[in-house]
């Protein structure tokens, strides 16, 4: 026992001869990595993900975020700035890859023209908080929804249906809180229309600047939604001044994207964005087969206690019922019921034109 624990001086020299072993290893890891390339990441990797990428400790990175200045914790998601900053700490180069281009895999499947049908757009509502995004979706589908989220904050991704002139069009409800900067990033990338909410007694706020980047990125056209005209102080005019200084130029003012003064609080002229929603979704030209296999994108999942394991699943392509097997990524299940938004039990979606569902 005393040999194993050892005086000072013995503890001393073990800790450097460990030292030693660890700084081999990595020199060790850093050649073969030479040797089969740079880091491959997506943008917004959170710290721990990218400390097993590295093969570090979670702790040496969180480290290195504070000597740059950047105070995170274990599962906050960093930007690409701070991506490669943190790699080069650690003598790795990184190379950043999209979602789509790891989707490149999947075979894609050719529908023929006969086989499809118009199918009702997917439409994205971002922009900064407390501006009235889930406030306008509370007005368009006669429910209320705020006053069940934390601080009237949408704290989740949720998908609504709502019909007009008998054409229907699924709202994409995105969180509007900075904290959730990746969640609203994949919701723009899987949308055909983004709603840009600003509100007419406010300005252009970051958060705004960061969803229209999300929708420009990922090449979706956008209708700018300026709410709050009945307050006092609104000042619309002074917002689509401020869109034009990003060369966003809208139709008023000889540009190409649409835009529509609104309250959604009285519901005054949402009627009218409702209209050049389904506007730009004929130009669009928006098409699917609902005789195929279904394709689509799980917005969230969850374990219920009642239910067991739920998904909240947004249809783009065939249909889905139930008994089908499903596959997310490298995992499987089957479809054991479906409920819609309202919690109303439904046996297909898709071929009845319905393309958000829980699963």
């Amino acid at each position: 026992m005393a040999r194993l624990s050892g005086g000072g001086k013995k503890k001393r020299q073990k800790m450097r001869r460990d030292n030693r072993e660890r700084l081999r290893e990595r020199q060790e890891q850093l050649e073969q990595e030479g040797q089969t390339g740079k880091l491959e990441v997506t943008e917004f990797v959170s710290v721990s993900e990218l400390a097993s990428l590295m093969d570090v400790a979670v702790t040496d990175v969180i480290t290195a975020c504070l000597n740059l200045g950047v105070i995170v914790s274990i599962n906050q998601r960093l930007d690409a700035e701070i991506i490669e900053l943190i790699a080069e700490e650690f003598g790795h180069e990184v190379e950043f890859i999209s979602v789509e281009e790891q989707d490149e895999e999947e075979e894609e499947i050719i529908d023929a023209p006969e086989d499809l049908e118009p199918r009702a757009p997917i439409v994205t509502v971002m922009g900064h908080v407390d501006h009235g995004k889930t406030s306008l979706l509370d007005y368009i589908r006669e429910a209320n929804v705020v006053s069940g989220e934390a601080g009237g904050i949408t704290q989740h991704i949720g998908a609504y249906e709502v019909e007009k002139n008998g054409k229907k069009i699924t709202f994409l409800d995105t969180p509007g809180h900075e904290a959730f900067t990746a969640m609203r990033a994949r919701g723009a990338k899987i949308t055909d229309i983004a709603i840009i909410v600003i509100a007419a007694d406010d300005s252009i706020m970051p958060q705004t600047r960061e969803a229209i980047s999300h929708a420009q990125a990922a090449n979706v056209p956008m209708i700018f939604a300026i709410n709050k005209i009945d307050k006092a102080g609104a000042q619309p005019e002074k917002i689509k001044q401020e869109l034009a200084s990003m060369n966003l130029l809208v139709e008023e003012w000889g540009g190409k994207y649409q835009s529509q003064d609104i309250s959604a609080k009285t519901g005054l002229n949402v009627d009218l964005l409702l209209e050049k929603i389904l506007l730009e979704a004929e130009i669009l030209e928006l098409q699917a087969n609902p005789h195929r296999m279904s394709m689509g994108t799980v917005l969230e999942a969850s374990l219920d206690k009642g239910r067991g394991y739920v998904a909240k699943v947004l249809v783009q392509n065939g249909s889905l019922d139930i008994g089908d097997v499903v596959v997310a990524g490298e995992y499987s299940g089957k479809v054991k019921a479906m409920f819609n938004e309202r919690g109303k039990r439904v046996l297909s979606v898709g071929r009845q034109r319905q393309y958000w569902c829980w699963v």
